[in-house]
């Protein structure tokens, strides 16, 4: 399977046709998809359709979208017209097909991306590993015993697999940046508000995000600039204006201030998970002493990259707990009192206990994550890049049911998301970088590259630069 890049290139200067690319990707879906169990669905007649139609541009001489040709899937929460929403449940068979795509599906086939099949996930996006019962469980392309990651597993082994090079998924908890880690991708979580969730499936409304997955930082770059758009019939997307980061990433990082999570970071993050985190501190500070002498700077970067403390972590990861579960628990209520047995047996205690909390901790939390906002958004008055492990550890085993970090116990699912969760509470956007430490036998794990709210743009350049100096990347996959 070519990289996303070389799709892009050669589909639109002619070297190979919208249709060839994608049968490449149909032919090695067919032969690793047993394997992996990444999709639940395909959706091949539409992409031949979707293919063709871009091919036959070309040949009107047309300038084709910056996608085209582009195989991409999407997590099965994603409305797709014609097909019923999953969202990784039994109980949603029972629903209608879906009358229209979802927005960002709208995007992608604007863009001219190949839709080619949805993937397999949590159900209702409740947990880390996408051990779905009802479908079965998503295996990590890079160790076929090993969990894929969740909630938007299928995402992130899709990409790892060479399947297809981006795809969409959503992220709440970490479901994203989670995936991306344990599977060496390239993930984003963009700010909350920032992308149009109309015609997805919810789980926590107040907190859910959408994002894409990709097998090159320029790749996910420009997956997100084709993503862009206000959407004045979703009133939760704030994003009045475009913001593309495609072309500003190669800017360099001169002038940016680089920190590292200390405190909770590191105490709840394995010695490859703070490796990772370390390597890729000094190349960015190398990359800036670099680029501040190539211009002449006056800005000289610090000789170490500091230590930052972020404010309530523990707290914020507490309070992430009471309202998905609530919301989440709330959304699902009549299914849980009438058909409870159809849910997954790994995640309806939490859909359950959800529902029934006082509403008075819904409401504290609540009021507890608008000054939590406050605080975290006060480090970028000081910090422009802030670094921090995406997972603890690399990706467990299938059915694992606790972990070791640092000598303290703790259940595996929960805890693949302890560093994910205090940074989607507060609505940052981040990068997820794939790093490949040298002591997990070739399993990778991802740095989360934060930024203040709406500033996507100073990721995508921190992020560049990691993929620059060669210390983020994806690898290959054989089967």
């Amino acid at each position: 399977m070519k990289t996303l890049l070389q799709i892009v290139r050669g589909v639109a200067t002619g070297l190979v046709s919208a249709a060839e690319v994608l049968e490449a990707s149909i032919a090695r879906i067919e032969a690793s998809d047993a394997k992996v169990n990444a999709f639940t669905g395909r959706s091949f007649a539409r992409a031949r359709a979707e293919a063709a139609a871009i091919d036959a541009r070309l040949a009107r001489g047309e300038v084709l979208p910056p996608l085209a040709g582009v195989p991409y899937a999407v997590k099965n929460l994603f409305d797709i017209e014609g097909v019923v929403t999953l969202a990784g449940s039994k109980i949603n068979r029972r629903d209608a097909p879906a009358l229209q795509d979802a927005f960002l599906v709208e995007r992608m086939k604007a863009a001219g991306a190949v839709l080619v099949g949805g993937l397999n996930m949590d159900e209702y996006a409740y947990g880390f590993t996408t051990e779905n019962t009802h479908y079965g469980a998503c295996h990590n392309p890079h160790d076929l015993t090993r969990i894929a990651g969740g909630s938007s597993g299928g995402s992130g082994a899709a990409v790892a697999a060479g399947q297809v090079p981006l795809t969409l998924g959503s992220d709440t908890n970490g479901s994203i940046r989670v995936p991306a880690s344990l599977c060496g991708v390239w993930g984003l979580k963009p700010t909350f508000g920032r992308l149009s969730r109309r015609g997805s499936y919810p789980f926590v409304h107040s907190i859910d995000h959408l994002g894409p997955f990709a097998d090159s930082i320029e790749g996910l770059a420009l997956a997100y600039d084709a993503l862009q758009s206000p959407d004045p019939l979703d009133p939760g997307c704030h994003a009045a204006q475009i913001q593309p980061v495609a072309p500003d990433m190669p800017r360099g990082i001169a002038g940016l201030r680089i920190g590292v999570l200390g405190g909770y970071f590191h105490e709840h993050a394995g010695p490859d998970a703070r490796d990772v985190v370390a390597r890729a501190a000094r190349a960015l500070n190398a990359a800036a002493v670099l680029d501040a002498a190539s211009a002449a700077s006056s800005f000289l970067p610090r000789s170490a990259v500091e230590e930052v403390i972020w404010p309530d972590a523990a707290l914020a990861r507490a309070a992430a707990f009471i309202i998905s579960a609530c919301e989440g628990g709330n959304l699902h209520l009549a299914d849980l009192r009438s058909r409870v047995e159809d849910f997954e047996p790994l995640s309806v205690d939490r859909f359950m206990s959800g529902a029934m909390q006082p509403a008075a901790w819904y409401l504290r939390a609540q009021r507890f994550r608008r000054n939590y906002r406050e605080a975290v958004n006060a480090l970028f008055n000081d910090w422009d890049v802030l670094l921090a492990p995406a997972t603890p550890v690399h990706a467990p085993v299938i059915g694992t049911e606790w972990i070791e970090i640092n000598g303290a116990r703790h259940p595996c699912r929960p805890a693949m998301g302890l560093l994910t969760q205090p940074v989607s509470f507060a609505g940052c956007p981040v990068v997820a970088a794939p790093m490949w430490p040298a002591g997990t036998g070739g399993m990778p794990i991802a740095v989360q590259v934060i930024t203040a709210p709406w500033r996507e743009d100073v990721a995508f350049r921190a992020a560049w630069v990691l993929q620059q100096a060669g210390v983020a990347h994806t690898k290959a996959v054989e089967f």
